[in-house]
């Protein structure tokens, strides 16, 4: 990998292979909170603990990943760049070094949940990469970006899956994560400015906590990304939550590991949603919206007609749903970046918590709905989502 070093100040920050080496970090640090979920019977057997215990340890992976969101990416806003990035990077190292030693699933949960905390830096690269490509070209920073965290969240699964086969032992794979986080000391940190452009400086941490919930209040754009993330986010998670009941069911009596093969297949409409950055950048957010909220809809009105005995069909609907999905986030983060500089990673902190909570509410009713009616319900239920998406653009394309 080429290294270049950041350009002086005042010139234009983010060329084209510094773009893609955040991306790639991006990738692999986002990959370590999803590469332990097929790892999971595995565990259980290594530790000799029930299936449902060690699903404590990917239920562990989201809650530091929320944490770390909440209480490590404002530091973005006044912190030196270089010196967090790199104690994030040592510390996450570490805890994957702890998550593999583990004796117990005690320890591996604790060390879980460390990790996944420090283990933010694609969510503090988002608002600098903005900053370093100017608000022409944002969008194709965090689309590229973007990209490059779908691979990761992606690939990962399939990567860990394959190391610990070769290896037969699922530490293995937390020690290669380590070695691929641990790299990255050597080469992400001297890619960025010491401090984001526009950042605030001599800022109290506590100072930076509690302005968080009143940027909601003060910002309306703000406002319609962090819903639209939401009810979005809530209509893809709950396709995600059930895909696995519903291949295994009568209709396609698939195993569990076809709902992770979907995440392959979808790859085609992750690498194409980089022309979600460039069309948010040349024709503005709004219409990046309603283009995510045309390919989710046409997605589940195929996979509530076809979609319920068609493969093929429910192949075609995933990527359009990937393709709206990630549409509908980069738009987002285009929206709430052309704010103000001085607390881009606040911003950025209540789009994704926001976003969360949404795909939580999702997985719950999305589940609910697939139980009480099938998928036709819980493909009801996403549409549902998605009206209310759609009213609330259309209303602040109005107000606006």
């Amino acid at each position: 990998m080429t290294v270049e070093a950041p350009p002086a100040p005042g010139r234009s920050g983010l060329t084209r292979g510094i773009t893609l080496t955040f991306a790639v970090g991006g990738a692999l640090t986002v990959a370590n909170i999803y590469f332990p979920q097929p790892l999971l019977d595995a565990i259980a057997s290594g530790l000799g603990v029930s299936d449902s215990a060690a699903g404590l340890v990917a239920m562990a992976a989201q809650v530091g990943y929320a944490l770390g969101i909440s209480l490590v990416v404002p530091l973005a806003d006044a912190a030196r760049l270089r010196r967090l990035v790199t104690v994030l990077l040592v510390l996450t190292t570490v805890g994957l070094l702890a998550a593999a030693a583990a004796p117990n699933l005690a320890t591996l949960t604790v060390a879980t949940v460390a990790l996944s905390t420090t283990t933010v830096i694609p969510q503090i690269l988002m608002p600098t990469a903005a900053s370093m490509a100017g608000p022409e070209h944002s969008g194709r920073a965090v689309g590229t970006i973007g990209i490059g965290l779908t691979l990761g969240s992606t690939l990962s699964r399939t990567l860990s899956g394959t190391v610990v086969e070769l290896s037969d032992d699922w530490r293995t794979a937390y020690l290669v994560a380590a070695v691929l986080t641990g790299g990255l000391v050597l080469v992400l940190p001297r890619l960025l400015p010491e401090r984001r452009r526009g950042s605030g400086q001599d800022v109290s941490y506590r100072k930076l906590i509690g302005s968080m919930p009143g940027l909601l209040v003060a910002h309306a754009e703000l406002r319609l990304s962090a819903y639209l993330g939401a009810t979005v986010s809530a209509a893809f998670a709950a396709f995600w939550a059930t895909l696995a009941f519903h291949l295994a069911g009568p209709a396609f009596g698939k195993g569990v590991a076809w709902a992770g093969l979907f995440g392959l297949f979808s790859l085609p409409a992750a690498l194409l949603s980089y022309s979600a950055g460039r069309l948010s950048d040349e024709r503005g957010p709004y219409f990046g919206n309603m283009l995510a909220l045309g390919c989710a809809g046409v997605a589940f009105l195929l996979l509530g007609t076809a979609g319920s005995t068609s493969m093929t069909a429910l192949v075609i609907g995933a990527n359009l749903l990937v393709y709206g999905g990630n549409c509908t986030q980069i738009a987002n983060q285009v929206r709430i970046f052309r704010l103000d500089e001085q607390i881009r990673a606040r911003l950025n902190t209540m789009f994704m918590l926001v976003s969360f909570v949404g795909g939580a509410v999702g997985t719950m009713i999305g589940t609910a709905l697939f139980q009480a009616y099938g998928w036709t319900g819980m493909v009801l239920g996403c549409s549902g989502f998605l009206l209310l998406a759609a009213a609330g653009l259309i209303r602040a394309r109005r107000l606006g």
